[in-house]
C-alpha cells in the first residue's frame, strides 16, 4: 500500500458469488479481467439431489440460463420450435388436446374424401323404376355429377359434413381418450375392449352430431333445396319436429358403433403385429396408415347394409318411416343386393378417411407428448 492514497475498494460481488462465496466455488482467483468459467450445477446443489447423469450434463452459461438438461429436448420443446402456439397447447387440459388433434384430423380427412361420400349418397338413392340406375356405377355417376353441376358439384354438402365431422371426430377422439384413461391407463386394450371402446365413443358423437347428419345427407342426395344448414334445421324442425333432426338414429348407430368398434378392433390388433422395428421410425406414419386401411375395408363390408337403411330413412319424404319399413323397400326394389349399394365410394371414403383421421390425431398427440 502506497503512503497518502486510500485503499481501493474491492470491486462488488454478484448475487450469486455473495449467496455462495467466490472462493469456495470457483468464481475468482483468476487474472484481472478474465471471464470466471462456467459454473457448474453439481457445485451449487448437492450431487444427491440431482443425479450424476444431470451433474455431467447441466451446466449454465455466461448468461446463467441452463443447458443440457433432459427437459429441453423431447417432443415438447420439437412442438415449441415448430407451433407458434405450443405453449397455449401445452396448457390445455389432455381430454381438449385430443378432441383438438381428432378435430383437425376429421377437418383433413372430410374435405379430401367429400366427393366419395357424395357419390355413395346418389348410388343409394337412384330410383330403379326412372333411371334404370340398376346399371348406374360409380364411374358413370361421377361423369353426370361433373357435367350437370361442374366438379365443385362432387362437394355438394362439404359444409354440414364441416360442420358434423370437425365437432364428430373431436367428441369420438376425446371420450375415446377419456375412457381409456380411466380405464386402461397402464395397459393396451383386448378385442372385446377396443369393440366396445370405439361402440361407446362413437355412440356419444352420434348422438351429438345427428341432426347435422341428417341436414348433410338431404344436401347430398340433390332432392332439397335448402339454403343454409341453419335453415335446414329450421324447416326440418317445422315440418317434423324434432323426431325429423333425429332420424335414421337406430339405424345410424347400427352403422357407427359398431363400425368404430369393430376399427378399432383391427387396427390395435394390425398394429400389434406390425414390423415397427424393421422400418424407419420416420415410416411410421405409413405403417400406421396401412393398419388403418386394413382395418377400414373389414369394418366397411360388415357395416354396408346399416348406411343403406340408415340413408333411405333419412332422405324419404315421408317422415313416418320406420327402419323396419325401409328394409322392406330396399329389397322390394333391389333384393338382397341393395342393401350393398355404393359399397364401393363408401368403402373408399370410411377407410381412407379413417386411416388419414387416425394417422393424423397420433402423430399431433405425439407430438403434444401425450399417449392416444
Amino acid at each position: 500500500m502506497t503512503p497518502g492514497v486510500p485503499p481501493s475498494k474491492p470491486p462488488p460481488r454478484s448475487p450469486r458469488s455473495r449467496l455462495f462465496g467466490a472462493r469456495s466455488f470457483g468464481l475468482g482467483g483468476g487474472a484481472s479481467g478474465e471471464a470466471p468459467p462456467p459454473l457448474h450445477v453439481s457445485r451449487l446443489v448437492p450431487s444427491p439431489r440431482i443425479g450424476r447423469a444431470s451433474e455431467a450434463s447441466a451446466r449454465l452459461g455466461p448468461g446463467g440460463e441452463l443447458r443440457g438438461m433432459p427437459s429441453a429436448a423431447g417432443p415438447e420443446a420439437e412442438l415449441r420450435r415448430s407451433w407458434p402456439g405450443a405453449r397455449e397447447a401445452m396448457a390445455m387440459h389432455p381430454v381438449v388436446k385430443a378432441f383438438v388433434c381428432g378435430s383437425i384430423s376429421g377437418t383433413c380427412s372430410t374435405l379430401l374424401f367429400q366427393p366419395l361420400d357424395l357419390l355413395k349418397t346418389r348410388l343409394q338413392t337412384l330410383q330403379p323404376s326412372v333411371n334404370g340406375s340398376g346399371r348406374v356405377g360409380m364411374v358413370t355417376l361421377f361423369f353426370k355429377v361433373v357435367r350437370t353441376e361442374s366438379i365443385l358439384g362432387l362437394w355438394k354438402g362439404v359444409s354440414p359434413s364441416f360442420a358434423r365431422c370437425i365437432p364428430g371426430v373431436g367428441i369420438y377422439f376425446s371420450t375415446l381418450y377419456m375412457i381409456k384413461q380411466h380405464f386402461l391407463l397402464d395397459r393396451s386394450p383386448t378385442a372385446l375392449e377396443s369393440v366396445l371402446l370405439g361402440g361407446t365413443s362413437r355412440t356419444v358423437a352420434v348422438v351429438c352430431m345427428l341432426p347435422i347428419t341428417v341436414v348433410k345427407t338431404r344436401y347430398e342426395c340433390g332432392r332439397y333445396g335448402y339454403e343454409s344448414i341453419y335453415g335446414a334445421l329450421r324447416s326440418i324442425y317445422r315440418s317434423e319436429s324434432v323426431q325429423g333432426l333425429f332420424s335414421g338414429l337406430t339405424a345410424t348407430l347400427l352403422r357407427d358403433a359398431p363400425f368404430s368398434g369393430i376399427y378399432l378392433m383391427f387396427y390395435t390388433q394390425t398394429k400389434k403385429i406390425a414390423p415397427y422395428d424393421q422400418v424407419d421410425p420416420a415410416l411410421s406414419p405409413l405403417v400406421n396408415f396401412g393398419c388403418g386401411t386394413v382395418a377400414g375395408i373389414l369394418a366397411s363390408l360388415a357395416t354396408q347394409p346399416a348406411d343403406v337403411i340408415k340413408t333411405h330413412v333419412q332422405v324419404s319424404s315421408d317422415k313416418h318411416l320406420r327402419m323396419r319399413q325401409a328394409i322392406a323397400l330396399i329389397f322390394r326394389d333391389y333384393g338382397l343386393i341393395g342393401f350393398f349399394r355404393g359399397a364401393v365410394p363408401r368403402a373408399l371414403r370410411r377407410t381412407l378417411m379413417a386411416a388419414m383421421a387416425w394417422t393424423v390425431y397420433e402423430q399431433m398427440m405425439s407430438k403434444m407428448g401425450l399417449k392416444s
